[in-house]
């Protein structure tokens, strides 16, 4: 695209939402004044969701390949919990434009991830927009690197 964007391809339908979602890290970092070690956590907004991820606006994104806790109220009032790791990030300058991670979902309970897709479904069936036409940026990977980039971190 001219814009610099590319169209993300998706293995499962999304779905546009506005729902909170808690993330607390799994694993620790260390304060750099003490040493001491300590895990993020926060509130945020989850504004599209499939069966296999999720974006979350934010304005403090953690780096590609983080390990997160997913607490995801989804609109009904059912709760969603699952492991993810941070797939991508999303900044932009622009005060407008929505910035945030890209979370791939690692791992939740098969009532989970039935309950997940059952809404999934149900939302689409009901007409909910579909947010499959998310774009993150030109070059972006999953880990995080830019295309041709092959330093090792």
């Amino acid at each position: 695209m001219s814009d610099g964007q590319e169209t993300n391809q998706r293995r499962e339908p999304r779905v546009a939402l506005s729902a909170p979602v808690r993330i607390s890290t799994i694993d620790p970092e260390r304060d750099p004044g003490t040493g001491r070690p300590f895990f993020r956590s926060s509130s945020e907004v989850c504004s599209n969701v499939s069966r296999t991820g999720l974006f979350i606006q934010t304005a403090e994104p953690l780096e590609p390949g983080r390990r997160l806790l997913v607490e995801l109220t989804l609109p009904g009032g059912e709760d969603i919990d699952a492991v993810g790791r941070v797939a991508w990030v999303k900044k932009s300058l622009a005060p407008s434009s929505e910035r945030g991670v890209g979370i791939e979902l690692l791992g939740a309970t098969p009532e989970e991830l039935a309950r997940l897709q059952a809404w999934i479904a149900r939302s689409t069936r009901e007409g909910r927009p579909n947010a499959s036409r998310e774009t993150r940026p030109s070059g972006s990977r999953s880990d995080g690197k830019k295309s041709g980039d092959t330093s090792r971190a």
